[in-house]
């Protein structure tokens, strides 16, 4: 049966995703990436770049990586604002979602000589490869299309599986098997994809004071993604 309990009573309750490291799904599609965070300090550079799609895992790896070397997180789109060398003093940084076009160039590339002048370590998260970048700063662009990239790759069946099962657990909600293959078979295979069936499962069954069902499940998602 499914679990729903007292939380169901509660509309408005939030829900919070664990990024601890025991509730990191691991699977062929980011086992280099997690290898890469797993190995420091021992990285094949000062500076190194998660690449992969939305909800792939890069924030979970990043805070993984965060806790171990006590690294403090910015946004990269804040760059601009932040006491660089402050916000580097611990010796380790996390820079996330680098997207082309939305970063300061030049408090970007004072990071980089920075970690260099520091020894220091930086993270640094995209969904794209930052040499595919446009880049005005010449200096910048010869530095981002030297830095080691590891690639998340599109997530398998079992890792589609172990998704679902987790965001639901994250909202307090165990759920049955029928239900996970169902939503295996009728949604794109992405993470983002993932997120937002759950999303929307859990908020129509909210709305219509029913539990989280394959039944309700069928109403929603009809008919599998590659027919749609």
């Amino acid at each position: 049966m499914v679990s729903m309990g007292p939380r169901q009573l509660a509309l408005a309750l939030d829900h919070s995703e664990s990024f601890a490291r025991e509730d990191f799904l691991a699977g062929p599609s980011n086992a280099a990436a997690l290898a890469l965070i797993e190995r420091w300090p021992d990285w094949p550079d000062r500076v190194v770049v998660l690449v992969g799609p939305e909800g792939a895992g890069k924030s979970h790896l990043a805070a993984i990586w965060a806790q171990t070397a006590g690294a403090r997180l910015v946004a990269a789109r804040s760059l601009e604002a932040v006491n660089l060398p402050a916000t580097l003093a611990t010796g380790a940084l996390v820079v996330e979602d680098l997207a082309s076009g939305a970063f300061d160039e030049r408090a970007l590339f004072h990071l980089l000589n920075l970690v260099r002048e520091e020894a220091a370590s930086l993270l640094i998260t995209a969904r794209q490869p930052p040499s595919a970048f446009s880049i005005d700063l010449r200096d910048l662009a010869s530095r981002l299309q030297a830095l080691p990239v590891v690639q998340l790759a599109a997530p398998d069946d079992a890792l589609l599986r172990a998704l679902i099962v987790k965001l639901f657990a994250d909202r307090q909600l165990a759920i049955e098997e029928s239900l996970v293959a169902y939503l295996v078979t009728r949604i794109e295979r992405s993470f983002a994809a993932v997120r937002a069936a759950v999303e929307r499962l859990d908020r129509e069954a909210l709305r219509q004071k029913r539990p989280v069902t394959r039944a309700l499940a069928g109403e929603l998602f009809r008919e599998p993604a590659a027919a749609r």
